[in-house]
């Protein structure tokens, strides 16, 4: 086992740092320039697209577009926002912030395009009680839209994987972790009640699992930008040190050949990107279920999605660890130095408010790796009894990663999730002028005084494998 994880680890290394950090960032440059940075354009519209879907009714399975937004947050948001931030400050200091900054206004456009695509090759399917509900997503676009039936298949394999088991192993075993340091649980526990749970929530279908992350996104991720914000307030006084070391580090040009700031602009590449999950073709599953009236509208909502993540949440990590100015001499990384910067401001109470934190940020992620999995074995097969098996081997997984050792899970998942980047970004560079025209006329209609612009497939010049904007 030793030997194997040692040569999926070296395969990683390799394929993250130089192939799929490179494809990223081309790609997120090709779709800022060609879109003529619609995700900076269009800012203050995504925010006031996704408040004015909060409140959209729905019933049974359907999913609105705010619902869609949590459910790919749910996902996206994890504990790597806290522990991931606090290793990218100590591994390669506090310029990689700003490149992390840098990278996630890059990748909103790649986000943007992944999920405009996922809308407009999205599937219609009926709910339990009649509703239209959706599915779509890579396995989707490459099929229909690419005629790629194999390497869609493939796709849903991959993903169904990597989130649905070996990802939510991994989330576990971290919920299992982080509550038997704070309060002494046993993970056999503490594995079985986040079993149960998570079963009692997937199973009641993509409905149930929206309404649960409609709720719970916005309150763990509030709780934890106010208690940043508090701490900037605190500190008001060294905010402006706190950015100038950020943007010092970033551009420390005579650093470059000792590693100074390559370190800093490739940390905080990898970590932007693999924290707002731009390109991995994970988020556009999400985004296809929501029911919009217009491909772009969801584009720009997940969009707004890379922001939240990286921009809001990475940064709030990012505060706290640089205010306090421990993370230099403290010795700590990951969620430790939290735990410790938090504890000079709270006391004793900060390591148990951390694993509360962490437990909702690794729950959320759980039933929101689970969506994905769901929506692409149902495309790969129709029979209800594989859903079944399934969600079976879902909590299987969930157990064993409480109570299991998985550096080698996590290798084969980083090495499942480059073959997915590989994948995706190749299919959306193809299908490109897609998400283009599509946004073309988003933008025609809004000129002409549309205040809700809606899809017509014969906006598109090419319109195989469009099968639900089939109108006139």
């Amino acid at each position: 086992m030793e030997l194997l994880n040692s040569i999926v680890s070296s395969i990683n290394s390799f394929l993250w740092t130089y192939i799929i950090i490179t494809l990223l960032v081309v790609a997120g440059f090709y779709f800022t320039f060609r879109l003529r940075f619609v995700q900076l354009r269009y800012f203050t519209n995504m925010f006031s697209l996704i408040v004015s879907s909060v409140n959209t009714k729905t019933r049974g399975n359907e999913i609105s577009p705010f619902q869609a937004f949590c459910v790919s947050t749910a996902s996206r948001v994890g504990v790597g926002n806290i522990a991931g931030i606090a290793i990218a400050i100590t591994t390669g200091g506090p310029g990689a912030i700003f490149w992390m900054w840098f990278i996630a206004i890059i990748g909103s456009a790649t986000g943007f395009v992944e999920s405009t695509l996922a809308q407009i090759y999205k599937v219609p399917a009926k709910g339990k009680q009649g509703e239209t509900t959706f599915r779509g997503g890579p396995a989707y676009y490459l099929k229909n839209g690419l005629g790629h039936g194999i390497w869609a298949a493939v796709f849903a394999v991959l993903i169904s994987i990597t989130y649905g088991l070996i990802y939510n192993s991994v989330q576990a075993n971290t919920i299992a972790l982080s509550l038997n340091s704070a309060f002494g649980f046993d993970k056999t526990i503490i594995g079985i009640v986040v079993m149960v749970l998570s079963i009692a929530v997937i199973c009641g279908g993509l409905g149930r699992i929206a309404r649960v992350t409609e709720w719970m996104v916005p309150l763990m991720a509030g709780l934890y930008i106010i208690v940043a914000l508090g701490i900037m307030i605190y500190h008001i006084d060294l905010l402006p040190t706190a950015f100038g070391i950020i943007f010092r580090d970033a551009f420390d040009f005579q650093a470059v050949f000792g590693g100074g700031m390559g370190a800093a602009v490739l940390t905080g590449f990898k970590r932007g990107l693999f924290s707002n999950e731009a390109g991995e073709g994970s988020v556009p599953n999400a985004a296809a279920t929501a029911d919009a009236d217009h491909p772009v509208v969801q584009g720009l909502i997940q969009a707004f999605g890379v922001y939240v993540d990286t921009l809001f949440i990475c940064s709030a990590s990012a505060f706290i660890v640089l205010l306090s100015g421990s993370y230099e001499s403290s010795g700590l990384t990951g969620v430790e130095l939290i735990q410790w910067d938090l504890s000079q401001y709270f006391g004793s109470i900060a390591p148990t408010a951390v694993s509360v934190l962490i437990f909702l940020f690794a729950f959320s992620s759980i039933i929101g790796n689970y969506y994905y999995g769901e929506i692409n074995i149902g495309h790969l097969t129709q029979n209800k009894w594989a859903m079944h098996v399934f969600r079976f081997f879902i909590a299987v997984m969930i157990f064993f990663g409480s109570v299991a050792e998985l550096p080698l899970v996590w290798n084969l998942a980083d090495l499942f999730m480059a073959f997915q980047v590989l994948t995706n970004v190749t299919a959306i560079l193809i299908l490109f002028p897609r998400a283009k025209e599509a946004l073309d006329d988003y933008e025609r209609q809004r000129k002409a005084g549309v205040k809700t612009p809606v899809f017509f497939k014969n906006a598109l010049s090419n319109v195989k494998g469009v099968v639900w904007w089939n109108k006139d």
